[in-house]
């Protein structure tokens, strides 16, 4: 089982369904978004479906709270909305990790994965930028 590549699966999943989401049709849109992320990478294994299906709709389910605690985090005058998708969607796995996984992931391993995605997926700026997000809500 390859965590990061199941991470990556779930972060692109939570991207996906950050542009086409129906609330009316939750769980068809999820497990759409899962089945195509673990479709795209032949590495990924029954155990890394589990994983990502627990992260994301784990993450999906806690949306509103883990929004909340990045929100706090964020320079006054920001929203969430206004971030990139991308970082924004690193930011809520990552939190659903630190926060809401049982066990719960070591933080600096969630924060090392984290800004990894932001470097590959990101702007120039985004790795630090999630660093820093992350570092602060850690403590």
């Amino acid at each position: 089982m390859s965590r990061k590549l199941a991470r990556e699966a779930a972060f692109k999943a939570l991207f996906q369904l950050d542009f086409n989401f129906d609330e009316t049709q939750r769980e068809f849109c999820e497990d759409l978004a899962i089945e195509t992320m673990f479709n795209d990478n032949p590495k990924l294994t029954k155990k890394d479906l589990a994983y990502i299906e627990s992260s994301v709709k784990g993450t999906r389910a806690r949306l509103e709270e883990i929004d909340g605690i990045i929100t706090a985090h964020l320079k006054e005058g920001w929203q969430l909305p206004r971030l990139m998708a991308a970082d924004r969607n690193i930011l809520r796995l990552a939190v659903y990790e630190m926060k809401f996984v049982e066990p719960i992931i070591a933080k600096n391993v969630a924060i090392n994965e984290a800004v990894e995605l932001a470097k590959r997926y990101g702007t120039d700026d985004s790795s630090r930028f999630v660093n820093g997000i992350l570092e602060a809500i850690s403590k």
